[in-house]
């Protein structure tokens, strides 16, 4: 069946629950491996790390739970029309720029592929600059940022290494390897830190072999705590698969974004990518666990908790891409909101064990079509389209989720040939050897959406129509705003009440990274990651740059 549908009223994908046995026979567990527990090291306690000041923005979402608020008030829907360009940093570099910005104890930092900057989040003069020698592998060379905890800051290197350095000075402290880059896996995710351990996954769910894994560190000395296979060979869920052979090897289930954690429950939810070949769904026949999910682990021991399957039986490459908020509504519900490719807002309720509402936040078109090799198939949204790497946010005095969006829609048809090729490779099963993610519509007709969501029943109170996709961070503050950017370089300040622009300016470059709010100095600041250049996106901006905006 054909459908067309912008923002309809209803839709027409099926949910799977690690806890409804309607679904398939459900797995409640996978194979782990404990290393032991974490060893001693001088931590911050976790009640503290789960604790952040309101200045502070200390990893990729500002909060474990990962609603990017920030109760910050100076700056308000009636003086934001005043705001001024404070200082920038230039990275010195030209790249995909699609860093988190963390600010904390009066230090901004940012990533790129190899390089780990911190500069003042006033004068933007850099403090110190870390760049990693060893050579990454070709590729899309992404990183999108640190965890700060007790001192240290962390992230990956696509090499397949986690590092720590020092906060203060920039001097490596520990490196870990947890991935292989010969096989195709690279680390792009921002990490996130609580309890003495740094939790993160390896990317690369699209090359062929590549199985997505998530794993513990332990933040003094970078050994391995535990590690969970969100692509199971054995056990519970590997029946879900076909059997595995050279010509077709389990592949995906990879993650690269950031992740979600609940220090109440102590439960660590992980975003996971979709399975490969990418659109022969015949080639992979099954739910294919844990794919397209948002799996839920004791974060202390990676024991399996139970999962969410958001797009069973996926073969649009849509992944669970960004990492989902645990929120609590004016109404009293406690929420897992997740948004993904998919381009749907989805709201479980972890207490009633089933999803309450899903909510298109984007065009969805001809979704239901199977991908043949004789002809192609056009469809919404694309491989890059829906919620990508930046998540929503939620302002809970407004009860209202924000969400950003891409409306770019592809076009694909089957290429078995793209099933024969090397390991480590794209498995993509699409289109051709130079396009296995099949081909884009022209850039005119790209677009984007910033959409309101009342939280307690998915209704939309507002949209903001965008002249591109909107792929930035996007964050709500205690002064009624919400400040986000597109890819025409236009930093953005929203009346979060009803979706009006009430600041404008351009920041002289496509944004696709951090926009974020903090306090320095006693004052309020805004900052946004300009400056992402990328084939997949037809951006070319130039170096990359930190942009910072005050009040007079």
């Amino acid at each position: 069946m054909n459908q067309k549908s912008s923002f309809a009223s209803g839709i027409f994908l099926a949910v799977c629950f690690g806890f409804i046995s309607a679904c398939a026979p459900p797995p409640s567990t996978n194979t782990n491996t404990n290393t032991g527990p974490v060893a001693t090291s001088t931590a911050t306690p976790a009640a503290a790390q789960s604790t952040v000041a309101d200045g502070d923005w200390p990893g990729y979402n500002r909060t474990l739970t990962s609603d990017r608020y920030s109760p910050l008030s100076q700056i308000t829907i009636e003086n934001v029309a005043n705001l001024k360009q404070v200082c920038t940093f230039d990275v010195g570099e030209s790249g995909n720029f699609q860093s988190g910005i963390v600010v904390v104890n009066n230090m901004l930092y940012l990533t790129t592929d190899a390089n780990t900057i911190a500069i003042d989040p006033v004068t933007c003069q850099q403090k110190w600059k870390h760049h990693y020698e060893k050579p990454t592998p070709e590729g899309l060379r992404v990183n999108r940022g640190v965890a700060y905890a007790d001192g240290k800051i962390f992230r990956g290197i696509n090499t397949g290494y986690l590092m720590a350095l020092d906060a203060n000075t920039g001097q490596l402290v520990w490196e870990s390897q947890m991935a292989d880059a010969a096989k195709g896996e690279t680390i792009p995710a921002a990490p996130i830190a609580w309890n003495g351990m740094v939790f993160i996954g390896q990317a690369g769910g699209d090359n062929k072999g590549v199985r997505g894994r998530m794993m513990a560190f332990n933040q003094a000395d970078g050994k391995q705590v535990w590690s969970f296979d969100l692509v199971p060979v054995t056990g519970e869920g590997a029946d879900t698969w076909p059997p595995e052979t050279p010509e077709n090897p389990r592949t995906g289930g990879a993650t690269w974004t950031s992740y979600t954690l609940d220090a109440a429950t102590g439960s660590l939810y992980v975003p996971v990518g979709n399975a490969a070949p990418d659109f022969d769904i015949k080639a992979r026949p099954g739910l294919n666990l844990y794919t397209n999910s948002i799996v839920v682990l004791d974060a202390k021991t990676g024991a399996f908790r139970e999962y969410y399957q958001l797009t069973p039986n996926d073969f649009h490459d849509w992944d669970v891409a960004s990492a989902p908020a645990v929120i609590k509504t004016s109404g009293g519900k406690n929420l897992v909101v997740g948004a993904g490719k998919d381009g749907i807002l989805h709201a479980v309720d972890p207490a009633q064990k089933k999803e309450i509402y899903k909510t298109p936040v984007t065009t969805i078109e001809n979704v239901d079509t199977p991908f043949t090799a004789d002809k192609t198939t056009h469809f919404c949204p694309g491989v890059q389209g829906g919620v990508e790497w930046n998540g929503p946010a939620f302002h809970p005095t407004a009860n209202l989720i924000f969400v950003n969006s891409i409306d770019w829609c592809f076009n694909l048809k089957l290429f078995p040939e793209n099933l024969k090729g090397e390991r480590g490779k794209p498995f993509s099963g699409g289109t051709s050897v130079e396009e296995p993610f099949g081909t884009v519509d022209p850039k005119s007709k790209w677009k984007g959406y910033v959409t309101a969501i009342n939280a307690d029943d998915g209704t939309v109170k507002w949209k903001y129509d965008s002249p591109t996709p909107m792929v930035a961070g996007i964050t709500a503050t205690g002064g009624g705003l919400v400040f986000t950017a597109d890819l025409n370089g236009d930093a953005l300040a929203i009346n979060a009440a009803d979706g009006k622009v009430l600041w404008k300016q351009n920041t002289g470059a496509p944004v696709g990274g951090g926009v974020i709010t903090y306090l320095a100095g006693g004052k309020q600041y805004v900052a946004l990651a300009t400056g992402i250049t990328s084939k997949s996106w037809q951006t070319n901006a130039g170096n990359s740059k930190i942009v910072v905006y005050g009040l007079p």
